[in-house]
């Protein structure tokens, strides 16, 4: 979900609808004009951001899963919004390569503070591919605006011109830090190892070599059981690659959409990021370091309507956060005083 500037809502429906929710959360509209979605399994309509200068250039970007030769993989188009329509829609960015299978799309979109935008990508639950930079698979990419490639990506030997860092599995969750503007992500593990990055440029985040999670199956009774860990090292990264700012193990939180709180109407939680969780069925607060590159504490939020698989969470004009939440009818769960 993404807000318009005045207040009003966009949220996108895995099947391939987009809705305008007012203000108020009491009316929605549906939003005409997306293109054809391969809604099935993870696959559907993602995410969807609005540009950095809406107010002059209204354009509205979204990510979907998109059907072609080979199988599925994740699609990034614009379009502009009249009224409750889209027009003028370009695909600016399409995976590659397609295969099949309906897991892993990924999928975050986020603007730099350049104005470029950031597209998180999983691996399309194929492994490997994560490791393979002329595959956009398990990659984060920066492109500019048109789809065009933007200076200062990585020079990577081999790699894809819009490939920004790689080894990730299934990023669905990505937030651009409000101080550093660095870009903050967090990805579902196998069983267990879900994890937190900040995404920078040509760094290799691990995945399938190494995990603080295990296969799928493997016997993991507990936290101090290391035996099964990805990689063969009890699951550390380092140094071969990034080590992550926090991990959940045993069990799988399968995280979701992520915001960092810059509001003064919750000023105990100013400065923390906010992190949904699928099966983990809630919405995390973590505390931050200092130095703006750690993580130092995190809870659960023991709030009633929370404690259900939570999709997005976003910061509102108004200074309160809000939460998407996943299945039933869906719901928004505005978290104030």
């Amino acid at each position: 979900m993404a807000f318009l500037p005045d207040g009003r809502l966009l949220v996108t429906l895995k099947a391939g609808g987009m809705l305008i929710v007012s203000a108020d959360g009491k009316t929605k509209t549906p939003v005409s004009g997306l293109p054809a979605v391969a809604s099935s399994g993870q696959g559907g309509l993602l995410d969807v951001a609005i540009d950095p200068d809406f107010g002059t250039t209204p354009w509205v970007y979204f990510s979907y899963s998109e059907a072609g030769t080979g199988g599925a993989g994740t699609a990034v188009a614009r379009a502009q919004l009249a009224g409750t329509a889209l027009q003028n829609l370009a695909v600016i960015f399409r995976q590659s390569p397609k295969v099949n299978g309906d897991g892993h799309f990924g999928s975050r979109l986020v603007f730099r503070g350049d104005k470029t935008l950031f597209i998180t990508l999983g691996e399309r639950q194929q492994g490997s591919p994560a490791q393979d930079l002329g595959k956009t698979l398990g990659k984060v990419v920066r492109i500019n605006r048109d789809g065009s490639i933007p200076a200062g990506n990585p020079s990577l030997a081999g790699a894809l011109p819009g490939i920004w860092s790689y080894g990730h599995r299934n990023p669905q969750g990505a937030a651009l830090h409000p101080t550093t503007g660095e870009l903050w992500v967090c990805e579902h593990g196998p069983q267990g190892g879900d994890e937190i990055n900040i995404s920078r440029a040509g760094q290799n985040y691990g995945w399938p070599n190494v995990s603080y999670g295990c296969d799928y199956g493997a016997s993991y009774p507990g936290s101090d059981n290391t035996s099964c860990r990805i990689g063969g090292t009890e699951g550390k990264h380092a140094p071969a690659y990034v080590e992550p700012l926090a991990y959940w193990v045993p069990t799988s939180q399968a995280p979701s959409g992520m915001a960092f709180y810059t509001g003064d109407l919750l000023p105990e939680w100013k400065g923390n990021l906010f992190m949904g969780a699928l099966a983990g069925t809630g919405v995390w607060r973590l505390t931050l370091g200092s130095n703006n590159t750690s993580i130092t504490a995190r809870e659960k939020l023991s709030l009633g309507q929370l404690s259900t698989r939570i999709r997005d969470v976003r910061q509102g004009p108004d200074g309160a956060l809000y939460a998407l939440t996943d299945g039933g009818g869906g719901r928004i769960v505005r978290i104030a005083r």
